[in-house]
């Protein structure tokens, strides 16, 4: 056995002796949505996704203001802010390519000089990525207070024009507190990730970044047969692409995830998955074989929010239901990457202090 083995024994003997096991929960959450709301027309796409509205950030908001909204949304009923001791923003709209945005939001939100803080570029599954990078360091003794934020402003992205994808997102920040709590039961367990980048083209701003960047790529604008129309500089979504690549690994996924914590379908309180849009959704129950199950879908008034329809849906079934109850939720991320993610959270802490 080599001394970092050594090492790594002797720690876990002393918790073991000493009675410590950190475990991360979950223990508030906050919201901050867009004021402009934009109803999408009557017809057939909006029946078929669910999608009623969207809220749209103004032209000077940038995700790092809605971040900064949700965050003080969540630290102004609370005294933890100067608990806070590492910062995390999951975001594929920066303020800038360099310096991170969350380092800029530690100095807005008045956190301590001794609090960590990067971003991560990450889209729909990017919640379930930031509670396991939460709970790794929470676990691992590197801090006991993580704020986590996700925030995204893809409207900023989509070309007026192009009908099929406008409609479908929103956008929308939220804020998580995930803090170390002495138990031996778990707050966020049985965390399962997977990657096809493969898949990469099927979700994609063309041109940007260092790989084309705007000064030296041409404007190339395309209308395809339904009149729809975009940029190379605007996104770029393979509906099909996405929906094929989601009934395949969302159904093994959660197999996965129910393995790994050994709990049955029934065993779970609420199933929350990434809310892409109704049509969606629907199908995803009848593959996981979820039907009668308690399944969130409600896209109606947000529609897909990317990194934070997880934890938006979380904070809405929250209000709609008594959190003790909530003791195994499935949560459970896909999309852009081609990228998936999911876990089982215990929200029985929530707003406990």
């Amino acid at each position: 056995m080599d001394d970092r083995s050594m090492h790594s024994g002797r720690w876990w003997l002393s918790c073991i002796n000493e009675g410590v096991f950190l475990k991360a929960y979950i223990t508030k959450l906050a919201t901050a949505i867009p004021a402009k709301r934009v109803e999408n027309p009557p017809g057939r796409l909006r029946k078929k996704t669910g999608i009623a509205a969207r809220h749209i950030a103004s032209d000077g908001e940038t995700a790092a203001d809605l971040a900064y909204r949700a965050a003080e949304n969540l630290l102004c009923t609370s005294d933890c802010r100067e608990a806070i001791d590492f910062l995390i923003l999951c975001t594929q709209s920066p303020d800038y390519f360099l310096p991170p945005t969350a380092c800029i939001l530690q100095d807005r939100l008045g956190l301590r000089k001794s609090c960590g803080a990067f971003d991560f570029d990450l889209g729909c599954s990017g919640y379930v990525y930031g509670l396991g990078i939460a709970k790794g360091l929470i676990e691992s003794e590197q801090a006991e207070h993580v704020l986590l934020l996700t925030s995204e402003t893809y409207s900023k992205y989509i070309h007026p024009e192009d009908s099929a994808t406008l409609p479908l997102f929103g956008d929308g920040a939220t804020a998580t507190l995930i803090e170390a709590v002495d138990t031996n039961s778990f707050g966020i367990d049985g965390i399962v990730y997977g990657t096809d980048g493969s898949g990469a083209k099927n979700l994609i701003v063309p041109v940007g970044g260092q790989r084309h960047p705007h000064a030296t790529t041409e404007v190339e604008e395309t209308r395809d047969k339904y009149g729809n129309v975009r940029t190379n500089r605007n996104l770029f979504m393979s509906g099909s692409g996405i929906m094929n690549f989601a009934l395949d690994v969302v159904p093994k996924a959660l197999e996965e995830i129910l393995s790994k914590t050994h709990l049955a379908r029934e065993d779970i309180d609420y199933y929350v998955f990434h809310q892409a849009n109704q049509f969606m959704l629907r199908y995803l129950q009848q593959e996981c074989n979820l039907e009668g199950m308690p399944y969130w879908n409600n896209v109606a008034e947000v529609g897909n929010t990317v990194s934070s329809s997880i934890p938006i849906a979380l904070f809405d079934l929250l209000r709609n239901h008594d959190g003790t109850s909530l003791r195994h939720v499935l949560l459970m991320g896909f999309g852009v990457g081609l990228s998936w993610g999911g876990c089982v959270v215990d929200l029985t802490r929530m707003n406990r202090k």
